[in-house]
This record gives structure tokens, sequence and C-alpha cells, in this order.
């Protein structure tokens, strides 16, 4: 299971990576692995909106099942990768990279603090 080390990760399978005040969202190799061959992608806000922790961000869907990806902190939508949706493929192929879902504003730092760092996520896996 691939997971960078500079990330911050939640327990629903996505990954956060923090720059200054901007948080960048995907979901994890774990979660890619774990859905199988992803056939559909459909990022589900627009720039501008305000979103809770928890919020659907994303629906993923494979040949083995369906899912909802949710923002694990809040902020206002900066940014959303508009290749997601035609290719949702990348998920599979770059989860760290070309496969990021959105770009958010952080509106609540200390949420940060109930995300895990990638030990205490890899550990959290193995159970």
């Amino acid at each position: 299971m691939n997971t960078p080390e500079l990330l911050k990760y939640n327990k629903t399978d996505e990954w956060v990576k923090v720059e200054e005040e901007t948080a960048t969202i995907g979901i994890t190799d774990y979660a890619q692995s774990q859905l199988s061959d992803v056939v559909f992608a459909q990022i589900q806000v627009s720039v501008g909106d305000m979103l809770a922790a928890g919020s659907v961000i994303a629906t993923v869907e494979s040949v083995k099942a369906s899912s909802d990806v949710t923002t694990p902190i809040s902020g206002k939508v900066l940014e959303i990768n508009e290749e997601i949706n035609s290719s949702p493929e990348i998920l599979n192929a770059d989860p760290y990279g070309q496969a990021w879902l959105i770009k958010i504003q952080i509106k609540q730092s200390h949420e940060l603090n109930n995300l895990l760092d990638a030990a205490a996520y890899r550990e959290f896996r193995k159970e």
C-alpha cells in the first residue's frame, strides 16, 4: 500500500495535502485498490462552495462498488479536477498525483489534528 509520508489521512480513505492555507484532497491508494477498476467518477461540488467536514465531494463507481468521497476538513472550494469526470481511470493509475479531486481553502485548521499521519494510517489499515 502506497502511503506518502507528507500527507494526512482520514479513516474513510481520503488523503489531504496541506500547502499553507490550501488543502488538496483525493482518495488513497488503499481506497482505489478496494474499488478495483474505476469506471465512473463525478465531482459533486463547485468552485466557491463552502463545505463542512464530512460533506460528500464526489461519487466513484467501479465494476465492484459505488462509493461517496467526503471532505475530511471544512473549507471553501478553490478548484476542482475536471479531468476526473472524463477520465476516472486516473484514480487507479495515480491516486496521489494526477487524480486529486478538489482544492479547498482551509477554514478550521484545528480539524487537521483529527487526521492520521502516514504511519498511523498504515497501522489503521492493517486491522
